[in-house]
């Protein structure tokens, strides 16, 4: 299963650039809700760890994710991840890549259509480790923004655009809209060069680079940021709202406040 391999390059080009952190820096500030780099890694140890229990134990993860709503429920998101994740620092980034190495290694080998409960909707294991990569490379862009490294991108970006695509639908029903009844065509251009096109021919189109159509569907740059196109009042609405992850409606950064520093 290649989407394995994906959400295994993407954590260790994570790991890359958190390998020389230490001591107070773990406390870094970054420009996502306030999160520190800890806040980033316990975040993405904890759904890893998640993930990887729904494969393995059904029973022991619906009730952990009972455990895990009560607790955001009475002190919040990040109170809650933080008390089930007690590794801090180096310490967390070496159990963080532990876990993500072997589930790498054990998932790719599996069926890909299996199926596996999550949070919301069962999904295939296929989605579920695209899901893992998204969110890897989704947080992973406050670090690289904070750290002020440039990442360097790859064509497994093209799992993360296929998820934008598959969540066109979503995005309108979450944030209470109705849904279109057809997508906008997109001409992205993959970062090896290659031309990605989707849907239909249409008056509503969206074309640009195909790693910021995943950065404003992943909610990681405004649009007014990047230099995609769209056109046609559909491609325009989308953009401005578009969620390609689960939970609760959320709100684009505004423009101008995710971006490298000093870039």
């Amino acid at each position: 299963m290649e989407q394995a391999k994906d959400f295994l390059d993407e954590s260790e080009a994570l790991y890359a650039v958190l390998a020389d952190v230490t001591g107070d820096a773990w406390e870094t500030v970054t420009q996502f809700k306030d999160w520190t780099l800890n806040d980033v890694l316990v975040h993405l140890h904890f759904w890893n760890r998640m993930a990887d229990l729904s494969l393995a134990d059904e029973a022991a993860f619906q009730a952990r994710l009972a455990e895990t709503f009560d607790g955001i429920g009475s002190q919040g998101f990040r109170a809650t991840e933080n008390a089930m994740i007690p590794e801090r620092g180096e310490e967390l980034r070496a159990a963080w890549r532990a876990l993500y190495t072997d589930m790498g290694a054990r998932w790719a080998r599996l069926d890909p259509k299996q199926r596996v409960k999550w949070a919301g909707p069962e999904m295939s294991v296929r989605s579920s480790i695209t899901a893992r990569q998204m969110e890897t490379w989704a947080h992973g862009q406050e670090v690289f923004d904070i750290l002020g490294v440039e990442r360097q991108e790859t064509d497994r970006i093209r799992n993360i655009v296929v998820l934008g695509v598959n969540t066109f639908s979503w995005s309108y029903k979450v944030h209470g809209r109705e849904v279109p009844e057809v997508m906008p065509r997109l001409e992205l251009t993959a970062p090896s060069g290659a031309a990605w096109e989707f849907g239909e021919p249409s008056e509503n189109r969206i074309n640009g680079p195909a790693v910021e159509f995943a950065q404003v569907v992943a909610q990681t740059r405004n649009v007014a940021d990047t230099a995609l196109r769209a056109e046609g009042p559909v491609a325009t609405e989308w953009m401005s709202i578009a969620q390609c992850f689960a939970g609760g409606p959320e709100t684009p950064p505004a423009k101008g406040a995710r971006h490298r520093v000093g870039q």
